[in-house]
């Protein structure tokens, strides 16, 4: 059934005449008429009855026009409760990111986003592999990488560094570095080309100051895990400053070198744009970041 036919329907069901109708749908009494009548024979069933004070619905006209009512209310409530997702932050939000970003940057700061709004629930959705944002596997992706598509909104780019780390121990058994071509002699932990990764560049420490790539001692595909074997004492790595926070048993080590910088975006379908949910979720983590960029 044509939802214009529908929609006159409903207006003269209401209105009990085509006269009052027209008041209502401000189009003329005949294109009314028409439109009914298109209807009925749709339907191969009379859906008024011609009256001297106006129409009277037949049986077959008050269920369609219960039907009808019903699909109007849903609609309406629909319509109050989007707007209601523009002007105040509820609802479900999607977030995508690398694994050792989500665990060890993302995740620990989520606390302060849901105090300040109880009524969004926040799923984290973390891999290494490149989000599909276009297919709808999250609402927000946090990346390293511009995902291709016309409708994605990218914010700037926010900057992180890696800086390169030993523990205590491994300090203490293995000697301190003080050049890059000392790495030469040093027991090394990277993810390595090897290992699918968004990233292209994070076996940068097998090659920085020396004329021949570095065998690594340790190749491992999760940055939670590097700074874990590289907190016991296994090597040097190179992590981001988020990783290892506080940590007094991590040593930065050959801070005058220059390092890798890698680029963060926050990407998310443009007709999510509008609800408020998003767009207090996108300030929260640009606010982030930025407060701690490079």
């Amino acid at each position: 059934m044509d939802w214009d036919k529908l929609r006159v329907f409903h207006a003269v069901a209401s209105a009990g005449s085509f006269t009052r109708a027209t008041e209502i749908l401000n189009i003329s009494q005949s294109a009314i008429s028409r439109q009914v009548n298109i209807l009925e024979d749709e339907l191969s069933t009379p859906l008024f009855k011609r009256v001297a004070r106006g129409l009277v619905l037949t049986e077959a006209g008050e269920a369609l026009r219960d039907t009808v009512d019903n699909v109007f209310g849903k609609l309406a409530m629909t319509q109050a409760t989007m707007e209601e997702l523009k002007s105040y932050p509820r609802g479900h939000i999607r977030v995508a990111t690398t694994l050792a970003f989500g665990s060890l940057w993302l995740a620990p700061r989520l606390q302060e986003f849901l105090d300040q709004y109880p009524d969004v629930e926040v799923t984290l959705l973390l891999k290494d592999e490149e989000v599909d944002l276009n297919m709808r596997e999250a609402d927000i992706g946090i990346t390293a990488l511009t995902i291709s598509g016309q409708d994605l909104i990218h914010s700037d780019p926010v900057s992180y560094r890696f800086r390169i780390y030993a523990s205590r121990s491994y300090l203490k058994k293995f000697g301190t570095p003080q050049r890059p071509e000392d790495l030469d002699n040093h027991r090394l932990i990277v993810f390595g080309k090897e290992i699918p990764h968004i990233y292209s560049n994070l076996d940068w420490l097998l090659k920085i100051g020396s004329k021949k790539q570095r065998v690594p001692y340790l190749v491992i595909n999760s940055g939670q895990a590097i700074y874990e074997a590289t907190r016991s004492g296994i090597g040097i790595s190179a992590l981001h400053k988020y990783m290892v926070g506080d940590d007094p048993e991590m040593v930065e080590i050959l801070t005058n070198i220059p390092a890798t910088t890698v680029y963060r975006y926050v990407v998310y379908p443009s007709h999510l744009a509008s609800l408020k949910r998003i767009q207090v979720f996108v300030d929260f983590l640009l606010k982030k970041m930025q407060e701690e960029e490079f």
